[in-house]
């Protein structure tokens, strides 16, 4: 079991971290859409630093018309204002929506910043929600849109902006980054660097709470469950992960916070 933890925590950050394109630039987006760039890009704060470096990539690219950093304050919040101000002392995050630090960042690293920002969502649901208010009172054309977020949560993003889309609106999803897990010295680590990245126990928890919420039954965010996302079909080898790994890993599947449901919808997506 143990010589297998690497390959079921890889199976579920395949299909957790979903990605439509190769890469991330304009020739992808017209080999795999037809289209040179996007009407919008989004970058979701619950994503880690790396997701920062992509939106800066994608705006000196001209990948997007219009780009959008979304989010106010979750259970990723303070991780990512402690890891802006730790990295960046310059940059003050204390008691910023997630948007903000994202777009302080932006300015201070990479000389740029996002055309909006939405500042009070507080969970995946309002999140897309609040990004679709925002582009109607703005009036921003949005025919097609490239959601970017942390790669443990892009396979729900993505079913939640396919629940609230306007009909005919093109999805292009692009997780934040893609990490692989390997072993060693006996311990768990990662292949590759990856900026902001979480540590272990914690990515691995982040992981296996996705899978739970993407299952479409009774317990999940689904149609069949709380109705907060599109259907998900989970594949059969990401499910033998997660199982595998509960024998493991049992105690690290997150639960959701009630702090951060939404206002108006107490029992909505709460993270």
């Amino acid at each position: 079991m143990q010589d297998r933890v690497c390959e079921y925590i890889n199976t579920l950050a395949r299909f957790c971290g979903q990605r439509d394109i190769e890469r991330l630039d304009r020739a992808a987006l017209i080999e795999a859409f037809g289209i040179g760039r996007v009407d919008v890009m989004v970058l979701f704060g619950g994503s880690i630093l790396a997701g920062g470096d992509l939106l800066a990539r994608a705006i000196r690219g001209g990948l997007a018309r219009t780009t959008v950093i979304v989010g106010g304050e979750g259970h990723t919040t303070e991780s990512l204002r402690l890891r802006v101000h730790g990295e960046y002392p310059q940059i003050e995050t204390a008691d910023l929506p997630e948007a903000e630090v994202f777009q302080r960042y932006l300015r201070h690293v990479h000389g740029c910043e996002a055309d909006f920002l939405e500042t009070a969502s507080t969970n995946c649901g309002n999140n897309i929600t609040n990004l679709l208010a925002l582009l109607h009172a703005h009036s921003v054309p949005c025919e097609s849109i490239l959601l970017c977020q942390d790669a443990t949560m892009q396979r729900r993003m993505d079913a939640g902006m396919r629940k609230y889309a306007p009909k005919g609106l093109r999805i292009v999803n692009y997780a934040a980054y893609a990490a692989t897990v390997c072993r060693a010295g006996g311990e768990l680590v990662y292949e590759e660097d990856i900026h902001g990245m979480w540590d272990m126990p914690r990515y691995i928890r982040l992981l296996m709470g996705e899978i739970p919420r993407l299952t479409d039954d009774t317990g999940g965010y689904g149609p069949n469950g709380k109705g907060y996302i599109a259907h998900v079909d989970v594949p059969e080898d990401v499910v033998s992960a997660f199982e595998a790994l509960k024998v493991v890993y049992g105690d690290r599947v997150r639960e959701a916070n009630p702090m951060y449901a939404s206002a108006a919808d107490p029992a909505h997506d709460n993270g």
